[in-house]
């Protein structure tokens, strides 16, 4: 199969100006390259596209594919995720991962939350702040946790996002604000066990490929699996498979979350247990790292027995049986 490759590569926005912290969710050459050798080892035909403009210049000249492999983040927006699906989708064109409504969507945590929670999908009490006023009707339980509305690969999360009191609430969504340029989803803390599960698939046929725990070593920052502790996850962070009724019940709340939002093909859902034990959604990554190495979803594959070649097989089997289906 022709298999068109959108992404954007972190080498060239480092080049283009953009600070590490800013080029943070971009790919390096490494995931590029191990996504493209897969493929190629699956028997498909790759062509490297790359961003959503280049993209566009390609399918104004004549430039079609059976099926595009999208990872671009984009840029800018709240539908910068949805830019390149919603492309294809205007010339018919398949992909695999979601489509721009579950895109969009996910990318804005807090109205994520909201379907969640409408799903019945136990999530912790929460409030987004769009403006500086909007902190006096903040009315929830200390200690609070507090993080951007729409960045990825733990941007703007570290020890500093748990909130003990209302000054440091006020301060600590002002500080947001200004440097993120978005509103602030401001949740009750949840104190117990973290965990990430991996799903493959669509719909009733999605299916946890495994669970990890993400156990915080001394020198880590204890309250939060943010950016720092993310970059430095070789020397602060352990992960390991917890024992069985954890799995299972994180296993249930990620895959109720994941087709209550109709994700689709592959990604992660993170989830936080609260002080009963109970496991709750945080957020999910339709769009997860592929790092053969360094990526949650390879790495939690791995702790449970599946390789990376297949990981990326059963990902791109589930978007060309979407598409068989949808052409029938």
């Amino acid at each position: 199969m022709h298999i068109g490759f959108t992404y954007d590569l972190k080498d060239d926005y480092l080049k283009a100006g953009f600070s590490e912290e800013e080029a943070a969710e971009f790919d390096g050459i490494e995931t590029i390259e191990g996504i493209e050798g897969a493929l190629v080892s699956l028997g498909h035909r790759v062509e490297r596209i790359g961003t959503v403009k280049k993209l566009a210049e390609l399918l104004v000249a004549g430039k079609r594919w059976n099926i595009v492999f999208n990872i671009a983040e984009g840029v800018s927006g709240i539908g910068r995720e949805a830019q390149i699906p919603a492309l294809l989708d205007a010339y018919d064109i398949p992909y695999v991962f979601s489509d721009p409504m579950v895109l969009s969507l996910c990318l804005h945590k807090g109205m994520t939350k909201r379907v969640v929670r409408d799903g019945g999908v136990p999530t912790a009490k929460f409030h987004v702040v769009a403006e500086e006023r909007d902190i006096a009707e903040v009315r929830l339980d200390y200690p609070l946790f507090a993080k951007p509305v729409a960045e990825g690969t733990g941007k703007g999360i570290g020890a500093f996002s748990k909130i003990p009191d209302a000054a440091t609430l006020r301060a600590r969504c002002i500080e947001l604000l200004a440097k993120h340029r978005q509103p602030v989803l401001v949740e009750e803390y949840l104190p117990g066990r973290e965990c990430t599960v991996g799903i493959v698939g669509t719909g009733r046929e999605a299916r946890v490929v495994g669970v990890m725990e993400v156990v915080f070593k001394p020198a880590a920052e204890k309250e939060a699996y943010g950016l720092h502790n993310k970059k430095n996850y070789k020397e602060i962070i352990e992960y390991v498979v917890p024992e069985k009724a954890l799995c299972d019940a994180c296993s249930e709340t990620a895959l109720a979350a994941w087709r209550v939002l109709e994700c689709r093909d592959g990604g992660r859902v993170d989830v936080r247990c609260d002080a009963h034990g109970v496991p709750n959604f945080i957020e999910v990554n339709p769009l997860a790292g592929l790092h053969p190495i360094d990526s949650d979803l390879p790495i939690l594959a791995r702790l449970n027995g599946t390789d990376y070649r297949t990981i990326i097989s059963w990902i791109v089997d589930s978007a060309i049986d979407r598409m068989k289906s949808a052409r029938r």
